[in-house]
């Protein structure tokens, strides 16, 4: 199981959260920043339904493969105030 870590930062005048590099929207207070992540963090917990996935690579190549409704990660949120 993969694990997924959503951190809450200031950025652009306020705070967002960031998973992986990539920031949130900025949200006035740190309240709120927090609220969101923890909200967006539970929410990628929720199982969703197993589908047949297809996709294309770099090289061009077509794949199928079959995305596991309840493969959802770990997920939890670092707050350093």
């Amino acid at each position: 199981m993969s694990h997924v870590t959503y951190k809450i930062v200031e950025h652009d005048g306020g705070w967002a959260y960031t998973v992986d590099g990539v920031f949130s929207e900025s949200f006035a207070s740190h309240a709120k920043a927090l609220a969101a992540a923890r909200r967006a963090a539970s929410e990628q917990r929720v199982p969703g339904r197993t589908e047949a996935i297809e996709y294309e690579t770099a090289d061009g190549k077509w794949h199928t493969e079959t995305a596991a409704g309840d493969d959802r990660p770990d997920t939890d949120v670092e707050d350093h105030p």
